[in-house]
Parts: C-alpha cells; structure tokens; sequence
C-alpha cells in the first residue's frame, strides 16, 4: 500500500474509533436524543454513514457510488431501536469500507468512477469520503458531549489539560527548530 493509501487508512481508523468512544459513553436514550424535531440523532447519523459508506464502497471501481437500492431519505428517519443495532450498522458501513479500501492498489487512485453520475478520481471519492466521515463523526462527537453533560469523559486533550500533555509528551525528547 503506498504512502497515501497508509495514511487514509489510518485516518478512518481513528474517525471510526471516535465514533465508537463516544458510543460507549452513551446509553440508548443519549443515542437516540434529537435537539428538535430537525435535527439529528447520532443514531439516524449512523445510519446515513452506514447507508453512504455501503452505497461508496460497494463495487467502488465498476458501478456509480449512489446506488439504485439505496435510500438516502430513509437514512434520516428513526429506523434503528437500540444501541445493538445502532452498532451493527455502524460496523456493516466501516467493514464495506476497509474492505473494499484495503483491495486498492496505486494503480487504482486515477482511475475515474463516478458518484450520482459525475466523475471522480478515486484518489478524490477517497478524499470526499474522508472528507464525509470526518464531518458526521464531528457531529456525533458533538451531540455525545452535550448528552453525557459533566460526565463525558474527553477523547482528546482534555480542557484545560494542554500544558500537562505537551510535559508528558515532550518530556526527554529534544525537538529542533
């Protein structure tokens, strides 16, 4: 795998192991609480990853991403019932994706596909997908803050917590200028 395909990789990975510290945060209420009637649950948020991830992924190089069986409309009414389920769907959309993902060769990043009919490189459907993923799972880490109140436990550095970090990360190694 080159370079690029190395370092994508490891970008989802990390994308869907935010996803999945935020679940396990949250009980089913939290993942299922809208703000209002317009917004989105993190449920109904997995549920059109999953959906888009599937539709992508799903014969990347020989047929168009926006799949005919798929219903995108769907994907943003409440479908799922529980966090089991919430959690099967959200690993049927990442295991589409890593394992179609890991069938790429260099080869493969200029050829063009196609997304609702209009042509990408996959070097870009892959940028756009990152991209995708990168933006829901921002909301999803968004909402799981605002659910789990005082009680959230941070993914990063906690606040207020930088000088701490950057002492016991830098502690005994030299950086140059």
């Amino acid at each position: 795998m080159n370079d690029y395909l190395t370092s994508v990789h490891k970008r989802f990975k990390s994308y869907k192991e935010l996803g999945q510290k935020t679940f396990d945060q949250l009980n089913d209420e939290g993942l299922f609480w809208q703000y209002n009637a317009e917004s989105n649950s993190i449920a109904i948020i997995v549920q059109h990853l999953a959906g888009n991830m599937i539709s992508r992924w799903t014969d990347l190089l020989t047929s168009d991403g926006e799949k005919p069986w798929r219903h995108r409309d769907e994907e943003f009414e409440t479908v799922l019932s529980d966090k089991r389920e919430l959690l099967d769907r959200w690993n049927e959309g990442w295991k589409c994706l890593f394992e179609t993902f890991e069938t790429l060769k260099e080869d493969d990043l200029q050829k063009t596909i196609y997304i609702r009919s209009e042509p990408h490189t996959v070097i870009d459907s892959i940028n756009r997908q990152l991209a995708h993923c990168a933006y829901h799972i921002g909301q999803v880490v968004f909402i799981g803050k605002m659910v789990a109140g005082s009680g959230w436990e941070s993914l990063s550095i906690p606040k207020g917590g930088s000088e701490t970090f950057n002492e016991q990360t830098f502690t005994g190694r030299k950086t140059s200028i």
